[in-house]
């Protein structure tokens, strides 16, 4: 199958050959094939446009029915494409396609039977059972496309966007009603304006004929092109729930309708007549201010599509492709979606992680800055983790695939900031409430507006009340109210995914701004997790060879940090680990087994009354060990005590800092850990904490975190462990480390993908913007209607004689989106 394409060899020839200036080439709307202009071919006018055609059997067949050759629809998403300017096409089977963009073509190209004979029609762009929801309400889900109920936005698909979703549909249709709308308002606005211009217009067409001409042009802007916002209007009305639809929809129908009723049957107007010479119609209003509405909406759809750039750029960051190696060491690039769990993959230099997984081979640098913010590349040998996204430095590896497709990190930071910009802030509610009363109490506005100055206005008193009353209308319209809170939210949670910060949904983000008490547990959060066994002290009667051998079979078993050390001691020191049977853990206390019969527990002092052992004998030992910052477990055997260990977690290097930071922006810092109180009181004193709670189970840092509730603080809660799934969920603001158990992560409102205090100070000042920004939006908002209501109403008409024309609302009313959007796009640039 030859693929064709606009940029080919045959326009750069005739390009070079004519120099700039030569007319371009133009494309043959039969055959598609590049036609010289300039060449004497054969030529066929419709619809004011000049086609040119390659011969005579082409505009043949041109001329018998143009409507066949000017536009195709696109078979992958149904849009509408023009044929002679169209960029992107496929030849297949002796049939020409055409496409929006590259994103169809490619899909065609892949599976070209699946469109042509219908089984993946229009709607095949989405995957089946895709789901729809409205940017500013969530909660609204629906199984099809369509408008939202209660506000009249387009729905948009839910889940994580295509990388080549292509042309968003509803910005391609509303450009295309744009540029028409404004091709008919623009002579409109010259008609009316004709007599400050100087124009006698009127002298010379005559008035009558002057109006016929507006209404002609207006005609298809009001009934086709503003046709979107007449069935949203209509929709407001039947789901009871007015919008700004509703008003824009009140506002050109009036101007729309008085003015066709005044040409029609001017003698229902007869004092307005007598004083002008004919009855004033306002077509050019409703025309103009359809085009200015279209304006603002086409601005906005666009300002919606830059928010997404983040979920783009992440999902730019995973390869297509992965190199497969199978079990004889032969080498095969195979697509991203055909690798398994279990697959070895070779990583050459420069090239990007496909997958997450281990390296099996080999040894290199990754640079993982775009997951973790990390500048530096870390070093990676054999076992080490990988993560799908980053770039491998100068060495050569064999991966093993451990996580693929949605499993992967970057699909679930892509999944989370997906999920985070549909939701809601708790601000979004007072919004909600004030726009349920705003646009009935507009429209009253409107009504009292018409209402007065048909009773005490100047001649023509019907028509100063009915564009004062539009002019109200359109002014008011909620647009920028609605935009101040979900577009900051958008744009703060994919800012705060290009930091490594991953907000889960617009609640935590605003909560967090409002925080003045962090809870933070100790391991793995201002430790490295990776603890080191330092200590072995045997009770009399067992070796520390055998303590050792005891500790290690168990810890095979376990899951906690602790763990790692135990068993790296014993592979050091050759110290074989013994076969335990019925294991168990205690959450929160420790784990035991059987060895040869014979019961056998490792953990705290509360592990050992659970067991019935009583670890004073090693008491002292054990205080002096806590007091250096180190943590220590009992070993109990057959009913004894039989030793202890010391494992020593060292402190981030920048725990610290961050510690000081968060201190300095107002945060009040407690430590929660199940560490024993000498080992937790070490740590605090290095790192200058304000409060300590040591020796807590997972349900005694729940109880933590209600205690400070009850005393009115507003808490957020710091972890990475199961232990601390609890107390994340019961806090204000549950923040994650993502070097942590999955469950912490699922419990927390916000994730550090990273996993250091540093996110924390980076989240906190993502918080806060986001609410300063989400407040000026409403400032704006707000108090350009308190401004723009009284104006359009004609408050300034008495003491200055001047109104505000329904053309000037609507340009105010686009303004004012427009400033919404620029205002929240500024948190793209924020310093964190």
């Amino acid at each position: 199958m030859a693929i064709e394409n606009g940029g080919n060899s045959a326009e750069h020839a005739h390009k070079h050959e004519h120099g700039a200036k030569s007319p371009a080439v133009t494309r043959d709307p039969v055959c598609g094939m590049l036609v010289d202009p300039v060449a004497g071919k054969p030529q066929a006018e419709h619809g004011g446009r000049l086609f040119h055609f390659c011969s005579e059997g082409c505009r043949t067949k041109f001329v018998a029915t143009p409507e066949n050759f000017l536009s195709a629809k696109d078979p992958v998403c149904g849009m509408t494409v023009d044929r002679a300017t169209a960029a992107h096409f496929h030849r297949h089977d002796g049939a020409k396609y055409y496409f929006c963009s590259a994103g169809c073509q490619r899909k065609f190209e892949a599976d070209p039977a699946a469109y042509v004979d219908g089984s993946a029609p229009a709607a095949a762009a989405m995957p089946k059972g895709t789901q729809y929801t409205c940017p500013m309400h969530p909660e609204v889900v629906s199984d099809k496309p369509g408008d939202c109920p209660k506000c009249g936005m387009a729905l948009e698909p839910m889940g994580i966007p295509a990388a080549d979703a292509g042309a968003n549909p509803e910005l391609a249709d509303f450009q295309r009603r744009l540029w028409i709308s404004t091709g008919l308002a623009f002579p409109l606005l010259v008609i009316s304006m004709g007599p400050m211009l100087g124009l006698p217009l009127e002298a010379l067409i005559g008035g009558t004929l002057l109006r016929w001409i507006e209404m002609l042009l207006a005609t298809p802007v009001v009934l086709w092109a503003a046709q979107p916002f007449f069935r949203r209007a209509w929709n407001s009305v039947v789901n009871r729930s007015p919008n700004m639809w509703t008003l824009i929809g009140l506002g050109v129908g009036a101007a729309y309708l008085y003015s066709v009723v005044a040409m029609l049957a001017p003698g229902l107007f007869p004092m307005a007549a007598m004083q002008h010479g004919g009855v004033p119609v306002y077509f050019e209003a409703a025309a103009v201010v359809v085009a200015l509405v279209f304006v603002g909406q086409v601005l906005e759809l666009k300002a919606r599509e830059q928010t997404g750039s983040a979920i783009r750029a992440l999902l730019a960051l995973a390869p297509d492709t992965a190199r497969r190696v199978d079990a004889n060491g032969g080498e095969e690039t195979v697509s991203l979606d055909l690798v398994r769990v279990g697959d070895r993959l070779r990583l050459r230099p420069g090239e990007r992680v496909p997958v997450d997984g281990t390296v099996a081979e080999g040894g290199s640098t990754v640079d993982e800055s775009m997951i973790t913010g990390e500048p530096l590349p870390i070093e990676k040998q054999v076992g080490a983790a990988l993560t799908g996204g980053t770039i491998n430095g100068n060495g050569t590896m064999l991966m093993l695939a451990e996580k693929v497709g949605a499993d992967t990190t970057l699909s679930r930071i892509v999944g989370m900031v997906a999920l985070a910009q549909r939701s809601r802030a708790p601000i979004q509610g007072m919004v909600d409430r004030v726009s349920a009363v705003f646009v009935p109490a507009v429209v009253l506005a409107a009504l009292v507006t018409f209402v007065l100055w048909l009773a005490v206005g100047p001649e023509p008193r019907l028509a100063h009340a009915l564009m004062s009353a539009v002019a109200v209308l359109i002014i008011a319209c909620p647009c920028a109210l609605g935009l101040a809170t979900p577009m900051s939210v958008m744009i703060a949670t994919g800012r705060g995914a290009r930091e490594g910060v991953l907000v889960r949904d617009a609640e935590a983000l605003e909560r967090f701004a409002g925080v003045d008490t962090l809870v933070i547990d100790k391991t793995g959060t201002l430790t490295e997790g990776k603890p080191v066994l330092t200590d072995l002290i045997a009770a009399e009667g067992t070796t520390e060879e055998r303590l050792l051998q005891l500790a290690a079979g168990l810890e095979q078993g376990s899951e906690h940090p602790l763990a790692a050390a135990v068993l790296e001691a014993a592979r050091q020191r050759g110290a074989a680990a013994v076969d335990v049977t019925g294991f168990q853990a205690v959450t929160g206390k420790g784990i035991g087994g059987v060895v040869d019969g014979t019961d056998v527990g490792l953990g705290n002092a509360a592990m050992m009354q659970t067991l019935g052992v009583e670890p004073q004998s090693l008491e002292q030992q054990a205080e002096k060990l806590r007091g250096d910052g180190k943590t220590v477990v009992f070993l109990a055997y057959g009913g004894r005590l039989a030793g202890l260990l010391a494992v020593a977690d060292r402190i981030k290097e920048t725990t610290p800092a961050a510690i000081k930071a968060l201190q300095e922006s107002g945060l009040r810092i407690i430590m929660a850990t199940g560490d024993a109180a000498e080992t937790a009181s070490a740590v605090a004193r290095r790192l200058g904490i304000d409060e300590v709670h040591a020796g807590l189970l997972p349900e005694g840092k729940k109880a933590l975190i209600d205690a400070l509730h009850a005393a009115g603080a507003k808490v957020a809660m710091a972890g990475d462990g199961i232990n601390d799934a609890p107390a994340l969920a019961a806090a204000d603001v549950g923040i994650a480390m993502g070097t942590g158990a999955d469950v912490a992560m699922e419990s927390a409102g916000i994730t550090l993908v990273k996993g250091d205090l540093n996110g924390i100070l980076r989240a906190r000042r993502l918080s806060q913007a986001t609410i300063r920004n989400i407040r000026q939006n409403l400032i704006f908002a707000f108090g350009y209607n308190a401004v723009g209501i009284p104006l359009a109403g004609g408050i300034l008409y008495p003491a200055f004689g001047l109104l505000l024309s329904p053309m000037i609302a609507a340009a105010a009313m686009s303004l004012s989106s427009v400033s919404v959007i620029g205002n929240a796009l500024r948190l793209r640039g924020e310093k964190l």
